[in-house]
């Protein structure tokens, strides 16, 4: 019983993990990738679509990315959603394809993202500890219960918390090495 409840938790945060990393690849650090456009929406015949399920993106360049919509139409729609998202790209419609210059970051816009990043890692943290505090309570519960022993209770709290810790410890060092990525010129 208890180790499904500590697989169950080690789980959770595994996610909550996995969360953060897709979360980070959003924020753009002066390089073209494409997960910068994850989270924009294209309006697709009235549903709001992911841009990458309307179109081509690719990266021809350190510095450039290209979206050429599968439907001819749609170019005017998806370079509306890239303008109204708010990467503050300015794409360059030539009739067919869009190119997207992704220009090198001030020192001002990496300190606003470097501050963005650490809201992340905050909101990390606080989701890991959440699974800790519900795994805790569920330990509790089955103390009361009497489902298990003091002494298992003891020892499950203690493991807990190392998940915890080292959970913790994960997101500190991915935000770090994302922090480097952002204030490397």
């Amino acid at each position: 019983m208890v180790k499904e409840l500590m697989n169950d938790a080690q789980q959770r945060m595994e996610k909550s993990i996995e969360h953060l990393r897709k979360e980070l690849s959003s924020v753009r650090t002066g390089r073209a990738s494409l997960s910068l456009f994850d989270s924009v929406k294209v309006d697709y015949y009235g549903t709001p679509t992911p841009l990458n399920q309307v179109a081509n993106l690719a990266v021809p360049e350190a510095n450039l990315i290209t979206v050429q919509p599968w439907e001819p139409p749609m170019l005017e729609v998806v370079e509306k959603a890239i303008l109204s998202s708010e990467l503050d790209l300015n794409p360059a419609n030539d009739g067919k394809i869009l190119r997207i210059p992704i220009p090198p970051l001030t020192e001002e816009r990496r300190k606003i993202l470097v501050k963005q990043v650490g809201k992340m890692a905050e909101d990390g943290r606080t989701a890991v500890r959440q699974v800790r505090r519900d795994t805790n309570d569920h330990l509790k519960k089955m103390l009361k219960n009497k489902d298990i022993s003091e002494d298992d209770e003891k020892r499950a709290l203690k493991e807990v918390q190392e998940l915890t810790d080292a959970h913790v410890k994960q997101v500190d060092e991915i935000v770090k090495k994302k922090e480097q990525e952002l204030m490397t010129v």
